[in-house]
């Protein structure tokens, strides 16, 4: 019964970066997992760009438009990141490789690679880090 939830699991997560890539025009990595929960900017899909191996937590929201302000820009996540549980990404943020962004942070400036941020507005707690696979922390001394 395991075996047949995670085939349907991966075979519902491909569909749904199908419809993110295909249809909305998002630049997701295949190797990338975005949670059901978590929502991404359908306003502007192409300003969406999601690195290598990052995880998007459920709850999360990345945009890539302002509409109070008539923005439309593009909102970057690099490589191997962990963007937390309710999260906000705004509109125009860079996010480095290697980053943590913690539960409820709100991120409304760039973000440099190999940082831990929390906090509203989000704010880098930890340098020098390290994450493999979906953000995951990697033990260092």
């Amino acid at each position: 019964m395991v075996k047949i939830r995670n085939c349907v699991r991966l075979v519902a997560i491909f569909v749904r970066y199908l419809i993110l890539t295909k249809i909305y025009g998002m630049e997701i990595s295949r190797t990338a997992r975005i949670s059901f929960g978590a929502k991404l900017d359908k306003t502007n899909p192409k300003g969406i760009h999601i690195g290598k191996e990052s995880f998007i937590a459920s709850g999360a929201i990345i945009l890539s438009h302002d509409f109070s302000r008539n923005i439309h820009a593009e909102t970057y996540i690099g490589t191997q990141c962990f963007i937390g549980v309710n999260a906000v990404v705004m509109c125009g943020v860079r996010i480095g490789d290697n980053c943590v962004i913690g539960a409820g942070a709100i991120v409304t400036k760039d973000i440099p690679s190999n940082c831990m941020v929390v906090g509203n507005p989000a704010r880098i707690i930890r340098e020098g880090i390290n994450t493999i696979k979906f953000g995951q922390l990697v033990n260092t001394k």
